[in-house]
């Protein structure tokens, strides 16, 4: 098969969660220790980091993969899901793995696929394993892609795990508690390896001490060894100071992740970090101001508080869910503009409800649906948005929404463009 023909087999062969939701979720990793185990077990031949949380997850994982290659590691970056291009899932040292390597592994493990039925997700991630085991890369940071203790990530032995926050999404999933969210994204804590936990709370601090003392498991909370003293915006990066309570050193840097959500993110990375030197990785502080400061360009992310156009000034975020949204509102808040603009969609299996309540009523909306079956269509988000005093019209695309807000809006107003991942995928 060509590499359009190879995509084309495992977009329409293989379920996918991204575009089918709930029903392409495997509950057991059954699938994916057998596929694994067919290949010679790939995952057991190169360090790992193991990356989970509702929020954060991705930016940490590419800002840990962007300080250990500037450290001179051959770093692998596994995540989820892409944007643009299936092969941004799977990176080594920001370079996306090559068109002949996905058609060579689908080619030589399709007879595979049709033994074991695995999902789209599953056969992404033994693909991941085993070009970073061929490549023999140094470390690899393997982003989980939902929940944790049954994602088909959790078969790596990392020699640290890592949980950014706890939040709600997925609750059809993994459970409409903080507590029993926080038990599934438990579920990465090995026996006797490092957990750092990135945002301490009441309601989930319980659940991790737990499994960390089931596993004999150190354990560390990000936001208490690392307190931010200093934050404002220079120009196009943030720039923060922060204090390692420890030992009171502080360090400043500049970030190119510019939202202000990257406040809580930094802390957890630099616990990891100091983790990792402990494991005996050779990272210094000058690895670190060079990384942050430009991991878009060296890993290749995007969707983060993204600016798209200065006049009109037109923002993407991928944040889709209560405290992401939260986040992003926090964002524009600071900013000073005449008029808002938020071009608006979502997914069918999130709490519309819920998050449309958080949106400002002053704002003039474009409402839309990604082009995925997964998509709330863009007519009843606007019959859903409506009743919560949210008005617009809706359009036939995210790029036809887009549009008609860049007609509407004027020079110092201010467009924002979210609710979910896959909107942004089509605007950046």
């Amino acid at each position: 098969m060509t590499y359009p023909q190879t995509l084309a087999y495992l977009y329409a062969q293989l379920p996918m969660f991204t575009r089918v939701g709930e029903t392409a979720y495997r509950k057991d990793l059954h699938n994916t220790l057998q596929l694994c185990a067919a290949i010679d077990n790939p995952q057991h031949k190169f360090k790992t980091i193991h990356v989970a949380g509702t929020n954060g997850k991705g930016s940490v994982s590419h800002s840990l993969a962007a300080i250990l290659q500037t450290a001179g590691y051959k770093t692998g970056l596994y995540t989820s899901p892409h944007l643009k291009d299936f092969r941004e899932r799977i990176r080594i040292n920001g370079q996306m793995i090559p068109e002949q390597n996905v058609i060579d592994f689908v080619a030589q493990n399709q007879h595979l696929f049709g033994q074991l039925s695995p999902s789209f997700f599953e056969v992404t991630v033994a693909m991941a394993f085993d070009y970073f085991a061929n490549e023999a890369v140094d470390i690899a940071v393997i982003e989980v892609g939902l929940g944790g203790r049954l994602d088909s990530t959790n078969i790596i032995n990392p020699l640290l795990s890592i949980i950014t926050n706890i939040g709600y999404d997925h609750v059809n999933i993994l459970g409409n508690t903080l507590p029993k969210i926080a038990f599934e994204k438990a579920g990465i804590i090995k026996h006797k390896t490092p957990v750092v936990i990135g945002e301490y709370n009441s309601d989930t601090k319980p659940v991790f001490l737990a499994k960390a003392e089931e596993q004999h498991a150190p354990i560390l909370f990000a936001s208490q060894q690392f307190e931010l003293v200093y934050d404002e915006m220079k120009g196009d990066y943030r720039a923060l100071e922060l204090v390692n309570t420890e030992n009171q050193s502080r360090i400043k840097l500049a970030l190119d992740l510019t939202g202000s959500y990257q406040t809580k993110n930094i802390v957890t990375i630099l616990s990891a970090i100091s983790q990792l030197k402990k494991t005996g990785f050779t990272i210094n502080n000058t690895h670190l101001v060079t990384a942050l400061k430009q991991v878009k360009s060296l890993t290749g992310l995007n969707g983060r508080w993204q600016t798209l156009q200065k006049k009109p000034l037109i923002i993407c975020d991928t944040g889709h869910n209560q405290d992401g949204i939260n986040e992003v509102l926090k964002n524009i808040n600071n900013l000073t503009y005449n008029k808002l603009h938020i071009v608006l969609g979502m997914v069918s299996d999130k709490d519309t409800h819920k998050i449309l309540s958080l949106l400002p009523q002053n704002a003039r909306y474009y409402f839309c649906a990604p082009s995925l079956p997964r998509a709330l269509p863009a007519q009843q988000l606007q019959a859903d948005a409506w009743v919560l005093g949210l008005a617009g019209d809706f359009y036939a695309s995210v790029i036809d929404a887009l549009t008609a807000a860049k007609i509407k809006a004027s020079d110092d107003d201010f467009i924002f463009v979210g609710g979910s991942t896959f909107v942004v995928a089509e605007v950046v």
